[in-house]
């Protein structure tokens, strides 16, 4: 595989994985009050495994950190101006972001119901207790290392499709997989950028591509990117021990990584 690994902070953070032995894990955290974003903060770093990424003072501020960052956790006030915690879970849904594990941390108990049912990870209470918020990250450790090993377990044998369609314009172009640079997906459409053209594809989610492709040829990288291990030219170190990849199409496109997808990928190159 072309890799070209820019040696500047490659191996940043990694010290403090192998210290305590558990997976890492990112976090934001948005509440209208700064004393409760301040508390949260310092319990969450009590633990030793938790950075936090970010913090945002109303749900808006909160769904922008989401989708740049691509957290882990995130633990979500209720009532917040702008857009509620319920709203910023309801919002990354309809614009079929899948959402961190999800946290509410919140003074009102009759949201519960509505919290769980948005598939929330947990549902604190404030002020937020220790052992309480202990086995809330038990739980997200286990899911986070659950998920590192899912792609091994459902990846298929071999692709389905020879062949993909490419819509440019009013031009239905047929591709080779093996010419395609990298997909993506923003409001709801997969954009598909090949070494020939760049159009939409008639997939309707990248977990339905992925599916149709080479699991030893194509990488979910991000929730919103899959690439094509063979077209990347550079791996570049960016942002809170992240990394971005640069494309080998005509643009040079740069692909951000998420963090949990950042360790898988210090692990394949021994970054």
């Amino acid at each position: 595989m072309p890799f070209r690994v820019s040696p500047a902070g490659a191996n940043h953070g990694l010290a403090a994985n192998q210290a305590t032995g558990r997976v890492p894990m990112s976090a934001i955290i948005a509440d209208d009050e700064q004393l409760a974003r301040e508390e949260l903060r310092f319990l969450l770093e009590e633990a030793g495994d938790v950075e936090v990424v970010g913090t945002a003072s109303n749900g808006l501020e909160a769904l922008d950190l989401i989708e740049k960052l691509d957290p882990a956790l995130a633990f979500l006030d209720i009532r917040m101006p702008g857009l509620d915690g319920l709203g910023v879970v309801r919002r990354l849904r309809e614009n079929e972001i899948d959402p961190p594990h999800i946290v509410f941390s919140t003074a009102f108990d009759q949201f519960a119901v509505e919290a769980f049912k948005l598939e929330a990870m947990d549902y604190l209470l404030k002020p937020v207790d220790r052992e309480r918020l202990a086995a809330t990250l038990a739980r997200a450790r286990r899911a986070l290392a659950e998920r590192l090993t899912e792609p091994a377990l459902s990846a298929p044998a071999r692709p389905a499709f020879t062949k993909l369609l490419l819509r440019s314009g009013s031009r239905n172009l047929v591709i080779a997989p093996e010419e395609l640079v990298y997909a993506t997906i923003a409001n709801g459409v997969i954009t598909l950028v090949a070494t020939v053209a760049e159009g939409q594809s008639n997939f309707r989610t990248i977990e339905e591509l992925q599916a149709a492709l080479d699991s030893d040829m194509f990488w979910r990288a991000h929730r919103s990117y899959l690439v094509n291990v063979n077209r990347i030219r550079e791996v570049v170190p960016w942002f809170k021990s992240t990394y971005q990849l640069r494309m080998d199409d005509k643009k040079a496109s740069e692909i951000p990584v998420s963090r949990l997808q950042s360790r898988k990928l210090r692990e394949m190159l021994n970054l």
